[in-house]
């Protein structure tokens, strides 16, 4: 998908890990962190990562993995619990200078889309609710997410927002 300041929709390579993990690093206090050999472990278990790239760098990821791929994680295996055929968004980050340019709606209209085409009927993720990120809460709400329930990570540091959106025939106009 093209914008006005050449943007390209494409998958993650290597070649893109030290950018990925520079945007990761920048927004750490509404994610969680990384270093590559985590990001290498993780593109392993996806079935969907992708890179926003504008005029030639990259400016914002989604990595998310499938049920039953094996990753461990505790908010990824609360889904798996209650849920037998998912999508799980384990991250996506805009950089700062790219906010605004529609990058995060452009990568979930494509993850939508890609889970439709595998009959995937549930795109799982969470978000932070302690400490808060309103901005996240409201992106997602736009494309129709819905709580299925809450738990505290990080032994009571971060609390999070467990979020499943169905799909059905057509996407969101988020």
């Amino acid at each position: 998908m093209a914008g006005e300041r050449g943007t390209q929709l494409r998958d993650a390579a290597p070649a893109d890990f030290p950018a990925i993990l520079a945007l990761n690093d920048a927004e750490v206090a509404h994610t969680s962190a990384m270093d590559m050999a985590r990001l290498r472990q993780l593109h392993g278990y996806a079935g969907w990562h992708r890179v926003a790239v504008v005029d030639g760098a990259v400016a914002a990821f989604l990595l998310a993995m499938r049920d039953g791929c094996g990753y461990v994680n505790p908010n990824f295996d609360w889904f798996a619990a209650r849920y037998p055929r998912f999508l799980y968004v384990d991250r996506v980050v805009v950089g700062a200078g790219f906010q605004g340019l529609g990058l995060g709606s452009q990568l979930y209209r494509e993850l939508f889309e890609q889970a439709r085409r595998q009959q995937v009927p549930v795109i799982a993720c969470e978000y932070n609710l302690q400490p808060p990120n309103a901005a996240s809460q409201a992106f997602h709400d736009r494309f129709g997410f819905r709580e299925v329930g809450s738990q505290w990570l990080d032994g009571g540091a971060k609390r999070v927002s467990l979020q499943v959106a169905e799909l059905t025939s057509s996407a969101p106009d988020a």
